[in-house]
């Protein structure tokens, strides 16, 4: 019987370096043994290899995601994208009270702030959404 050697590419490699960060930052390796087992994962070249990083660790521990640290993140987006609006309104109010004082001084009154007020609000819209999506 043959033992196929099946190669890995860099998605597999990530994957693995990933979980040999949530190790290092869980406490289950120390500083150089993560360097030297994360320069190894870099270079391997087969699943064996990538796997002999990973075996003598709590793959099902590292992999799960305390509840609390899962609140935390998802508090803390919603926090920032509250914080990016609140920018946000705050900036275009004073957008609009320049273009007021201005049109009114000289004249002209083409609505400018619309171009910024609408650029900026593309990038709050798809930041209010984002912790909705990928914090799941």
């Amino acid at each position: 019987m043959t033992t196929t050697v099946v190669r890995v590419g860099d998605p597999e490699r990530e994957r693995t370096a990933a979980r040999l960060g949530q190790a290092f930052t869980q406490g289950y390796l120390s500083m150089p043994e993560y360097e030297t087992r994360l320069g190894r994962a870099f270079e391997a070249q087969t699943v064996v290899a990538l796997g002999d990083l990973v075996a003598d660790l709590p793959v099902e521990r590292i992999r799960r995601q305390d509840p609390q640290r899962r609140a935390a993140r998802q508090a803390a987006a919603r926090r920032g994208a509250r914080i990016h609006l609140g920018v946000y309104l705050a900036v275009s109010v004073l957008m609009v009270a320049i273009w007021l004082v201005t049109a009114m001084s000289v004249g002209q009154w083409y609505f400018w702030p619309v171009w910024p007020i609408f650029g900026w609000g593309i990038g709050v819209v798809s930041h209010m959404l984002a912790p909705k999506n990928y914090l799941r």
